[in-house]
C-alpha cells in the first residue's frame, strides 16, 4: 500500500471527516522536502522507508475522488541531494504507461475519472544519465456518487387515467454515478413490477393499457451499489367510463293507470363510481339522483294523465355522459274517471253558454233604455 495525500480541496466537512478517518487508520507524517502532510499505513515503520528508499512520492489531488472528478497526479522528488537537471517523468496505472510516456512535466492531469479508473498508480523519474527512479505504487479508488433524491412521476400527470390509456411511471434521481438499478413496486407489500439497470438518472416503466384493477399506490427505488433509495408513494386512479344506461318501468299492473305508483329505474352496467343519474320526461329534466357506490338508482312517480310521454335517463361519472334509449309511457284513464270528466266538461260548457246569454240580454236591455 502507498501513501494517501491529504490536500486542501473539497468540502470542509468532508475534509474534516477524512482527517478523522486517517487518524484512525494511519499515521500522519510531515515531509518538509515536499511540503506535504502524508498518511502512511500503520504497517510502515517510518517515513524514511519510503522517502529515502523510493526517492519519489506520488501525490494525487484531490484526495477524495468521485465519479466525474478531475484528477491531478504529481511526481514529487524526495531526494535530499541536489536534484537532477532536466529530469523526465512518466506515470503508470497497473504498470502500464499513461499519456505520452516520458515527459518533462512532473504532473499528469485527467479531466474526469470514473470508478473503472480505480487501480494502482505510480510514477517514474529519469535523469539525464538515464537513471530511473521509481515511486511506490499507490492504490487510488474512485468512488461512485450515491444516488439521492429519488422520486416517481406519472404520465399523465396526477395519476388519473381512463381505462385503456397508457400509464408511464418515471423514476428520477437527483444525482448519482455509474450504473444505476431502477426498480418499480406496487402496493404497500411492494410487489416488484420491473427492474432496469442503465447509466442514466432516469428510467421509465409503462403499462400499455391500464384497467380499473391497476388503481393502487406505486413507488420506485434506485441503487448504484450504496443501497436502495426509495421514492415516495404515488397514487394511480383508473376510471371506467359509464356504459349506456337502461331505463325500466315497474308498474303494479299490465297498464299504467292514473293514480298508480310507477318506479323508474336507471342503471349503467359498468362505470366507476360515483355515478350521477338524470331522468327526463319529453326532454325536460325530471329528477337527478347519485349512486356513490355505483349501481343504479330508482324513484317513484304517482301517475296523472299528464305523465304520458317519452322517458329517458342519463349516466355520468365525469368521463362523458351516456343517454339511454327512449321509453314511451301511456297513462290510461279509467272509465269512471272518463264519465266524471265528461260530466264536468258538459256542465262547464252549459255554464259557459248561460253566462254568455246573460251577458247578451243585459247588453240589449241597456241599449233599449238608452234609446227610450
Amino acid at each position: 500500500m502507498g501513501m494517501l495525500t491529504l490536500g486542501p480541496r473539497g468540502d470542509l466537512w468532508l475534509a474534516v471527516w477524512h482527517l478523522v478517518i486517517a487518524a484512525a487508520v494511519c499515521k500522519q507524517q510531515w515531509l518538509p522536502q515536499a511540503g506535504l502532510l502524508v498518511c502512511l499505513p500503520l504497517s510502515v515503520p517510518d517515513a524514511h522507508a519510503l522517502s529515502g528508499a523510493a526517492g519519489l512520492l506520488l501525490r494525487v489531488s484531490p484526495y477524495w475522488l468521485v465519479d466525474g472528478s478531475p484528477m491531478t497526479l504529481t511526481c514529487v522528488n524526495l531526494l535530499r541531494q541536489r536534484r537532477p537537471a532536466q529530469p523526465q517523468f512518466r506515470f503508470l496505472k497497473d504498470d502500464r504507461a499513461l499519456g505520452l510516456d516520458w515527459d518533462h512535466s512532473s504532473q499528469y492531469q485527467v479531466a474526469a475519472v470514473w470508478s473503472e479508473d480505480s487501480g494502482f498508480y505510480s510514477c517514474e523519474m529519469r535523469t539525464a544519465a538515464h537513471r530511473v527512479i521509481k515511486s511506490k505504487r499507490m492504490r487510488i479508488d474512485i468512488q461512485r456518487v450515491p444516488v439521492h433524491n429519488v422520486s416517481l412521476e406519472t404520465q399523465p400527470a396526477g395519476g388519473h387515467l381512463a381505462e385503456g390509456q397508457t400509464l408511464v411511471l418515471a423514476c428520477l434521481v437527483g444525482g448519482g454515478t455509474g450504473d444505476i438499478s431502477f426498480l418499480w413496486y406496487r402496493g404497500a407489500l411492494g410487489l416488484n413490477l420491473e427492474t432496469k439497470t442503465q447509466r442514466s438518472l432516469s428510467a421509465k416503466f409503462e403499462i400499455p393499457a391500464v384497467r380499473e384493477s391497476d388503481s393502487d399506490q406505486y413507488y420506485c427505488a434506485a441503487n448504484n451499489g450504496y443501497g436502495p433509495r426509495l421514492s415516495g408513494l404515488v397514487s394511480v386512479t383508473v376510471t371506467v367510463p359509464a356504459s349506456r344506461p337502461v331505463l325500466t318501468f315497474r308498474a303494479p299492473g299490465a297498464q299504467a293507470l292514473v293514480g298508480d305508483t310507477v318506479e323508474l329505474h336507471c342503471e349503467a352496467q359498468t362505470g366507476s363510481p360515483p355515478i350521477l343519474y338524470r331522468f327526463y320526461h319529453n326532454g325536460v329534466t325530471l329528477r337527478n339522483s347519485s349512486a356513490p357506490s355505483g349501481g343504479g338508482v330508482s324513484f317513484n312517480l304517482s301517475l296523472t294523465a299528464e305523465h304520458s310521454g317519452n322517458y329517458s335517463c342519463e349516466a355520468d361519472n365525469g368521463m362523458g355522459a351516456q343517454r339511454s334509449e327512449v321509453v314511451p309511457l301511456s297513462v290510461t284513464v279509467p272509465k269512471e274517471d272518463k264519465i266524471e270528466l265528461t260530466t264536468v266538461v258538459v256542465v262547464e260548457g252549459l255554464f259557459g253558454i248561460l253566462g254568455l246569454l246573460t251577458a247578451v240580454l243585459l247588453i240589449c236591455c241597456w241599449c233599449k233604455r238608452k234609446i227610450g
